[in-house]
């Protein structure tokens, strides 16, 4: 221990202003641009594009030799020829057309859910790395938006982008290149029209990027806003709020609609350009044909030909500007995934085995340690310092905001210190792997969440691989025992949304059974019996004596009832450590603990 029981608190050291606390931090890396970050989700499955991309260029072969046929069938038709074989070649290619378009197709769509598919796992896996400081930041809502419908917007982009671009450019060029073979005039003509839909395109384009971005956005603040409201409906409707947070959310979901609308509106307007200019090609070609036609410079076949070909580069011309929208859609998905992807996480690593049934016990020692949860805030944390060696049961006590939790999220590493050390078996806490350190560590939070499935699932979740044995065996420890006995299936049982088909004390001691089953060298308890009545709260806390004997265990504890057999206890105040010692030493000594006590033992006489 640190210091005697009742002695004055240590003087605090200067404590650092910087937000980043003096902590060594990797520089910022700038963000690849989005065509480079779209190319990594594609190249995985590049083989299967290039193939689809071939195929929608056989396909728009098949389309582009159909007006030279039909050319050759109306010059026949004019010289009174045989039409059978220009009807059978254009039915060949109808039909080719057709099963080519159709498998190629087909793979272009597999491959862009194959993209949407390969992102989502990135990014959840990234998103389960996070740190908890970053998810302190975030809105779980619009995280979920992010992996849910920005990422499904990747789906478009893959095959409008890529392949639109690629086998649309390619065959509006391949389209003009035969325009000019028929006739360089009307090619002319068709150009000017093309270029002056181009210019207003460019110009509408930065407006269509914009207004997809504020789109987005919004479905990422609809997002968290719904997700506040069903994460909280009972509170909500405890307090007679659900109209207030229904208008809420409608505001979100009427912005959302409304900037949807401007992004439908600017694309829309960009893709009728597109039918609007051919429209205006086809007219004009027609008028500066049929003059041509009739001067005698060229025949009515070649207006023909001529004019399919108009109406074959609509459909390129249309590709190439929805490529160039849904480019614009692509890229304010993947900032927005990319921006996911800058938030701080964990480093990767694999999975640590859990210790062994006879391992030793934990040694814990924090020094001199300063933490504040973000440069504006004030500090949690004020030069704490205490030892605790391996094995028993250590209490921390105090008024709320002392500090306690803290305690235990800067030991799980949820949180880094400021300033100052936390030393664990005389180790660093930095330099352990974190998921070493939590494989030593069982912890059980403040709420005791359980999660949504059968309550065997929660039970073994954080060891999978536990034995019947072992699990009937903390089940009577934790005295679940009789509640699985009258579970309708037993361990199968399903929990609901968040436990609530249990009782408080229930998931208490579900978490708690959670935590045992680990086999933990350090115990952290927060609060873990303050939903259980008085005769499993009396049953626990022997057990929780009796797993001190072999294990190192850390309680938080606002009852003092439950600890006054600690071996030692630590009382905090305004994020200092004011004494440590037993229960009967700090009544003694220290006057914040005698009143705790005091008001506590007087409370229960009352």
């Amino acid at each position: 221990m640190d210091a005697p029981s009742g002695s004055p608190p240590a003087p605090i050291p200067q404590l650092p202003t910087s937000s980043e606390q003096g902590r060594p931090h990797s520089p910022a890396t700038t963000p690849p641009p989005p065509w480079r970050q779209l190319l990594h989700y594609v190249r995985p499955y590049r083989w299967v594009l290039l193939a689809g991309a071939l195929l929608a260029l056989l396909t728009s072969a098949t389309g582009l030799a159909l007006p030279l046929v039909a050319r050759g069938l109306v010059n026949d038709l004019g010289h009174d020829r045989s039409i059978t074989t220009p009807l059978l070649v254009m039915s060949v290619l109808v039909l080719a057309n057709a099963g080519l378009g159709g498998v190629g197709s087909y793979l272009l769509k597999r491959t862009a859910e194959s993209v949407v598919l390969g992102a989502r796992r990135a990014l959840t896996s990234y998103l389960l790395r996070l740190r908890i400081s970053a998810v302190d930041r975030s809105e779980p809502g619009d995280l979920m938006a992010r992996v849910t419908s920005d990422t499904t917007l990747l789906r478009s982009v893959t095959t409008d982008t890529l392949i639109g671009l690629g086998t649309g450019g390619l065959t509006m060029i391949a389209t003009l290149v035969l325009m000019g073979v028929v006739d360089s005039a009307l090619l002319a003509v068709t150009l000017a029209v093309i270029v002056c839909t181009g210019m207003v395109i460019w110009v509408i384009m930065p407006q269509v990027k914009k207004t997809i971005r504020r789109a987005q956005d919004s479905v990422g603040v609809m997002g968290a806003s719904l997700e506040r409201v069903l994460g909280s409906l009972r509170t909500i409707k405890a307090s007679g709020a659900e109209h207030r947070e229904e208008q809420a959310v409608h505001a979100a979901a009427h912005e959302a609609w409304r900037h949807s609308v401007d992004s439908a509106k600017w694309s829309a307007l960009a893709g009728n350009m597109a039918g609007l200019s051919m429209q205006i090609a086809f007219i004009t070609v027609l008028a500066a044909g049929g003059a041509r036609v009739a001067t005698g410079a060229i025949d009515i076949g070649t207006l023909v030909a001529f004019l399919m070909y108009v109406f074959y580069l609509m459909s390129p011309v249309q590709q190439v500007i929805a490529a160039a929208t849904g480019y614009q859609t692509g890229t304010a998905a993947i900032a927005r995934i990319q921006e996911a992807q800058a938030l701080p996480a964990e480093p990767e690593a694999e999975p640590a085995p859990l210790p062994a049934p006879d391992a030793e016990p934990a040694a814990l020692a924090f020094e001199e340690v300063c933490f504040r949860y973000a440069g504006e805030l004030p500090y949690v944390h004020r030069a704490v310092s205490f030892t605790i060696p391996g094995r028993g049961l250590t209490a921390f006590v105090g008024p709320s905001g002392a500090g306690k939790t803290t305690v235990f999220s800067l030991i799980e590493r949820f949180y880094e210190p400021t300033a100052g050390r936390i030393v664990l078996d005389g180790r660093e806490l930095m330099r352990w792997e974190i998921p070493t350190l939590r494989a030593a560590i069982g912890y059980v939070e403040q709420d005791a969440p359980v999660l949504s499935g059968s309550l065997r699932g929660n039970l073994l979740l954080g060891n999978p691989d536990a034995s019947d044995e072992e699990l009937c065996k903390v089940l009577k420890t934790t005295r679940l025992d009789g509640l699985v006995a009258g579970l309708p299936q037993g361990l199968d049982t399903l929990v609901g949304h968040r436990g609530t088909k249990l009782s408080g004390g229930e998931r208490q001691r579900v978490a708690i059974a959670r935590a045992l089953l680990r086999r933990p060298r350090l115990l952290l308890l927060d609060e873990a019996t303050s939903q259980l009545d008085a005769v499993n709260e009396a049953a626990l806390r022997d057990t929780v004596a009796d797993v001190a004997r072999t294990t190192t265990v850390l309680v938080v504890a606002h009852r003092l009832s439950t600890v006054t057999t600690a071996d030692r206890i630590v009382v905090m105040d305004a994020g200092r450590v004011r004494a440590v010692g037993s229960h009967r030493e700090l009544v003694a000594a220290d006057l914040l603990y005698a009143e705790l006590a005091a008001t506590q033992f007087l409370t229960a006489l009352n």
